[in-house]
C-alpha cells in the first residue's frame, strides 16, 4: 500500500494548502461532496466549489501558521491560507461541522460528488450535465442514497 493510500484508508484523511502553511487530518469518513454553485463560491473559487465535510471534533489542524478566517457572511466564515491564497474551509456559525474543499485533500481522497446545490446562482458560462441530484438552494441536509450528510 502506498503512503497516499494509507493516509486515506478510511481511518484518516489529510490535506492542506498549496504552500504547505496549513495541514490538517480528519479521522473517519468524509461526507460525499456537494458541488456548490452559490455566488460566493464562484467568486472565491472562480467557479463551482466541491466541498466535503466532517464534524469539528474530527478535524485536527496539524499546521496552521498561515490559516486565517474570513467572516464571509453573518452566518459563516471561510478559512484560507494567507501565504498562497488557497480556500480550504467553510464553517457555519451555528453548525458542529466544517466543510472541507475537496481540492485541498491529499489524493486519493475517496470522496465522490453527490449533488449540486445553489443552482439558482449558477454561472452562465458552464453547463451541469452529469446527472447528479440538483437543488435550487441547499439540499436541506437530505440527499438520495447518502446517509452521511451533515446539516446545512
Amino acid at each position: 500500500m502506498s503512503e497516499a493510500e494509507e493516509r486515506h484508508s478510511g481511518d484518516c484523511h489529510s490535506g492542506g494548502c498549496h504552500c504547505g502553511g496549513i495541514r490538517y487530518e480528519v479521522e473517519g469518513d468524509l461526507r460525499p461532496a456537494l458541488i456548490c454553485h452559490c455566488g460566493m463560491c464562484q467568486t472565491i473559487h472562480s467557479g463551482p466549489a466541491y466541498y466535503s465535510a466532517a464534524e469539528n471534533e474530527r478535524l485536527k489542524l496539524t499546521k496552521s501558521q498561515t490559516l486565517s478566517w474570513y467572516r464571509a457572511s453573518p452566518s459563516a466564515a471561510r478559512g484560507f491560507c494567507t501565504g498562497c491564497g488557497a480556500s480550504l474551509f467553510w464553517r457555519p456559525e451555528d453548525g458542529g461541522y466544517t466543510a472541507i474543499s475537496c481540492g485541498s485533500l491529499d489524493r486519493p481522497s475517496g470522496v465522490e460528488a453527490a449533488a449540486h446545490v445553489f443552482l439558482v446562482d449558477k454561472g452562465d458560462y458552464y453547463q451541469v450535465t452529469d446527472g447528479l441530484p440538483r437543488f435550487e438552494r441547499g439540499s436541506g441536509g437530505k440527499l438520495p442514497g447518502v446517509t452521511t450528510v451533515l446539516p446545512e
